[in-house]
């Protein structure tokens, strides 16, 4: 009984994922195209469906944890996917804050092209997406190659900042507009963080080991 209660919240977190995915991309889609409806609709409707998803998940981890004494691996992935939930319930609200930001920024003429932001967006959904796989497919391989794709991330990160304190210096009426876009890839690197963290767990669980701040055990 276990077994089947555990399989289905890795389909609920299959959904969750996806749900977040569809938070994210809109975001950055209605911030590419100007779109107010797409950025209203994931913090008016996508956002608390998130809400709903992790209460409604939460409840059936702590009840297995309740009814059954799990043991050793069981129970190690079971705690495993509570911090999941709690990951992806994270990254919802990093779409709806890039949502907000984007909303202020789509009133005003655009300064520059956009082109490192999805680029970053694209890469941390790819790392999410990729870091769940691994944990339902326990395949710490994978889970390794998503730690070490942060990094690519990160330096999308430090690109978009440097190249906005440009602008920033050049044309102070820019510091607001700027800056909000420095939000947004500061909450995209924020994702891939989550996912590494995902990642990580995926390793302790298929092998045992603590890759954790260890750059050298992530290869």
């Amino acid at each position: 009984m276990p077994k089947e209660k555990l399989l289905d919240i890795k389909r609920e977190l299959i959904k969750f994922t996806n749900h977040v995915e569809t938070m994210i991309t809109n975001a950055i889609e209605g911030l590419k195209e100007r779109d107010e409806a797409k950025l209203k609709m994931v913090l008016n409707i996508l956002e608390p469906e998130a809400n709903n998803l992790e209460l409604s998940i939460d409840d059936k981890i702590i009840t297995i944890l309740a009814q059954f004494h799990l043991m050793a691996k069981d129970l190690r992935l079971t705690l495993m996917m509570l911090k999941m939930n709690n990951d992806l319930e994270r990254a919802g609200d990093i779409a709806a804050n890039i949502a907000r930001d984007s909303l202020d920024l789509i009133v005003k003429p655009p300064f520059k092209p956009l082109v490192d932001i999805p680029r970053m967006a694209d890469e941390s959904i790819s790392m999410l997406k990729d870091s769940i796989t691994a944990f339902l497919n326990e395949d710490s391989r994978l889970a390794r190659e998503v730690c070490l794709r942060d990094d690519v991330v990160d330096n999308l990160y430090h690109t978009i900042v440097r190249e906005l304190l440009t602008y920033m210096m050049e044309e102070p009426k820019l510091i607001k507009e700027s800056m909000k876009f420095i939000n947004i890839a500061k909450n995209l690197e924020r994702l891939a963080d989550l996912s590494t963290n995902i990642g990580e767990d995926v390793v302790y669980i298929v092998e045992g080991k603590v890759i954790k701040h260890s750059k050298f055990e992530k290869k």
